[in-house]
C-alpha cells in the first residue's frame, strides 16, 4: 500500500512517498527485527558486470525500483540526467571505494545497500556494519537508521556506484542537543580521517563553526581526502558576511571541501537551496529523489542532502576508475565538467550541474596515454608527468573568492 507523509525536521519539510511492507517492532523498541531478506529480494539485488553490452553494469540498474529520475533513461533523453548510462560505458573499475556517509545510520538488511556494507574491522554482517557514535548508542557496531536519511543519502550513492563501500557512521539522535550531535559529528568524522577512507559524503551541517571540526577537516586535507557537503536549505547566499547565513562545513574555507546545492527536474536551482558565487561549488538533482528507506522500504526526499550524494556517487566511480586521483584532481574534474548555464550563473563558482558522463571523459583524456599525445599524457608512466599535471591543474583549477567566518550558537539544522 502507499502512504504519504510530512515529514519535518528541524522546521525543513520533506514529502516522502514510501512503498510500506510490514515488518515487527522490538518489544525493547531500540531497533526494528525483521527477516534476512529472502531469496527473491536478493535476486534483486544489482550486480556489475564486466561487460553488459558496452556498458560495466547492467544498464537495467539505471531504472531499477530504487533509482530515481535523474539516473533514469527517459532523463538521459531529455538532457535532464546526469549522463550515467555514458558514463558508465567508458568506466572500468580498478580498485574498490571506501564513502564515509556521516549520517543518521543505515538499514543493513536493506535488499538495495546488504552488499554494499563496510566494516572496519571483522566481515560485514547485520551485528557489524559501522560505527554509531550518537549520544547513547545501543549498538557501537550497529548504526541502524532509525530516521530515515542516512539509509536514503546511501541509497543514492550506490545507484551511482553499485560497487562503492559504505561505512555508515551515525552521529544523530533526534532527543540530543544540538551540541551534542556536533559533538558526535566530529567524533565521525575523526574516525573516517584516521581511517583513511576515500571519500567522506556529509549531508548535514549547521549555522555555528566549531574550531575542532575545522582542525579535523585539515588533518582529512593532509591525508588527501575529498569531504563532499551540502549547501543547506535555508535560501540563503552562503558567501554574504552576516552571521545568520554562515552553513558549516559549507562555510570553512578548506581545498578538500566540495559543496553542493540543488536543483529540480526542470533544471531550475531548488527553491529552499542555499547557494553562493564564491562558496558553493557545483549543483546536483535534489527534488523528490527516490533511494532506499528502512525497512526494505523506498521514498522520496528532497534537499541538498540529496545532491550532495549525487557528487559522492560520481566521485566514488572516477576514483575506482583512476585510483591515483588526487581529491585536488577530484574536484577539479567535477567542477570542470559541469554543465552550465545561466540559471546557475552567479550562483555557484562553476555556475553549472553535475555530469557523471562528462566527468569520466575529462578523467580519460587527462589520464589515459593511449588517448593522448605523450605530452598531455598525466599518468605515472609518462616522462615528466609531475610537471605537466601541475600545469594541467594550474590552468584548470578556478581561484575561489574568499568566505568570511561566521559564528552562531544554534541547532544543526539537516540540509
Amino acid at each position: 500500500m502507499r502512504l504519504i507523509k510530512e515529514y519535518l525536521l528541524n522546521n525543513q519539510s520533506f514529502l516522502i512517498l514510501i512503498c510500506l511492507f510490514s515488518s515487527p517492532l522490538s518489544a525493547k523498541g531500540l531497533q526494528p527485527t525483521f527477516p534476512k531478506p529472502s531469496r527473491a529480494l536478493r535476486k534483486e539485488l544489482p550486480i556489475s558486470v564486466k561487460k553488459q553490452g558496452s556498458s560495466f553494469y547492467k544498464k537495467e540498474l539505471m531504472d531499477g525500483k530504487f533509482s530515481s529520475w535523474p539516473l533514469q533513461k527517459s532523463s538521459e533523453s531529455r538532457g535532464i540526467g546526469i549522463g550515467l548510462k555514458a558514463a558508465w560505458k567508458i568506466f572500468k573499475k580498478k580498485q574498490d571505494v571506501i564513502v564515509a556517509v556521516i549520517d543518521t545510520g543505515i538499514d543493513p538488511y536493506h535488499p538495495h545497500l546488504i552488499k554494499n556494507l563496510y566494516a572496519p574491522k571483522g566481515t560485514p554482517s547485520s551485528k557489524n556494519y559501522g560505527v554509531d557514535f550518537s549520544k547513547g548508542a545501543a549498538f557501537k557496531n550497529r548504526p541502524y537508521d532509525q530516521h530515515g536519511h542516512g539509509t536514503h543519502v546511501a541509497g543514492i550513492i550506490k545507484s551511482i556506484f553499485p560497487d562503492v563501500k559504505i561505512l555508515s557512521l551515525k552521529y544523530y539522535n533526534p532527543k540530543a542537543s544540538g551540541k551534542e550531535n556536533l559533538k558526535s559529528t566530529i567524533a565521525a568524522l575523526r574516525y573516517a580521517v584516521d581511517l583513511g577512507v576515500d571519500i567522506i559524503n556529509y549531508s548535514s551541517g549547521g549555522p555555528e563553526s566549531a574550531n575542532e571540526e575545522r582542525r579535523i577537516l585539515e588533518k582529512a586535507k593532509k591525508k588527501g581526502i575529498l569531504v563532499i557537503t551540502a549547501a543547506g536549505n535555508e535560501k540563503s547566499n552562503i558567501d554574504l558576511p552576516h552571521k545568520k547565513n554562515a552553513y558549516y562545513p559549507a562555510s570553512y574555507v578548506l581545498p578538500n571541501i566540495l559543496t553542493v546545492m540543488a536543483h529540480t527536474s526542470s533544471l531550475k536551482i531548488l527553491k529552499d537551496s542555499n547557494y553562493g558565487r564564491s562558496s558553493v561549488d557545483i549543483s546536483a538533482p535534489g527534488q523528490r529523489i527516490n533511494s532506499s528507506l528502512p525497512k526494505s522500504r523506498k521514498g522520496y526526499l528532497s534537499g541538498t542532502s540529496q545532491s550532495t550524494a549525487f557528487v559522492s556517487g560520481v566521485a566514488a566511480l572516477l576514483k575506482a576508475n583512476y585510483p591515483h586521483l588526487t581529491f585536488v584532481e577530484l574536484k577539479m574534474i567535477i567542477k570542470k565538467s559541469a554543465i552550465k548555464s545561466s540559471i546557475f550563473a552567479g550562483k555557484s563558482i562553476t555556475s553549472g550541474r553535475l555530469s557523471a558522463k562528462k566527468a569520466l571523459e575529462l578523467a580519460r583524456s587527462l589520464y589515459s596515454p593511449q588517448l593522448l599525445s605523450p605530452k598531455l599524457a598525466l599518468t605515472s608512466r609518462s616522462p615528466g608527468s609531475k610537471t605537466q599535471r601541475k600545469k594541467v591543474l594550474k590552468k584548470l583549477t578556478k581561484k575561489s573568492g574568499k568566505i568570511h567566518y561566521r559564528l552562531r550558537t544554534s541547532s544543526r539544522l539537516w540540509p
